[in-house]
C-alpha cells in the first residue's frame, strides 16, 4: 500500500487547507482511511478516519466541528478539509490506512503511513 499525501503549506488562522491522499497497491474496498498529525515535540495523534465502503466518519475532539474527512472510491483518493484553523493544528500531517476488518479499531491504530505534510498555522 502506497500513500501520497499533499496540500501542506502555510495558512493564517482562522484559514483553511484541504490535504489530499493518494492510495495505491491494494484494493481498498475493507480499509478505514486516516488522518494522524505530530507537531513539533508531541507525539503521534489521531485526527480523522473515514471507512472505504460505508463513509462513516470519526473525529478526534481537538479537531470535530472544524474539519472533514472525505473519500472518493473512484478515484482512491482521501481528503482532509481544515477550516478554522488554529496555531495549535500546525504538525506534520499523515495519510494512514487499516487494511483489517472495515471498521476503525478502539484506538484508531494504522497499518499503513505515507510520507507527511507540513501545515503551518501562524497567528
Amino acid at each position: 500500500v502506497q500513500l501520497q499525501a499533499s496540500g501542506g503549506g502555510w495558512v493564517l488562522a482562522g484559514g483553511s487547507l484541504r490535504l489530499s491522499c493518494s492510495a495505491s497497491g491494494s484494493t481498498f474496498s475493507n480499509f478505514v482511511m486516516g488522518w494522524s498529525r505530530q507537531a513539533p515535540g508531541k507525539e503521534r495523534e489521531f485526527v480523522a478516519a473515514v471507512t472505504w465502503r460505508g463513509g462513516s466518519t470519526y473525529y478526534s475532539a481537538s479537531v470535530k466541528g472544524r474539519f472533514t474527512i472525505s473519500r472518493d472510491n473512484a478515484k482512491n483518493m482521501v481528503y482532509l478539509q481544515m477550516n478554522s484553523l488554529k496555531p495549535e493544528d500546525t504538525a506534520v500531517y499523515y495519510c494512514t490506512a487499516d487494511g483489517g476488518s472495515g471498521y476503525p479499531r478502539p484506538d484508531f491504530g494504522m497499518d499503513y503511513w505515507g510520507k507527511g505534510t507540513l501545515v503551518t498555522v501562524s497567528s
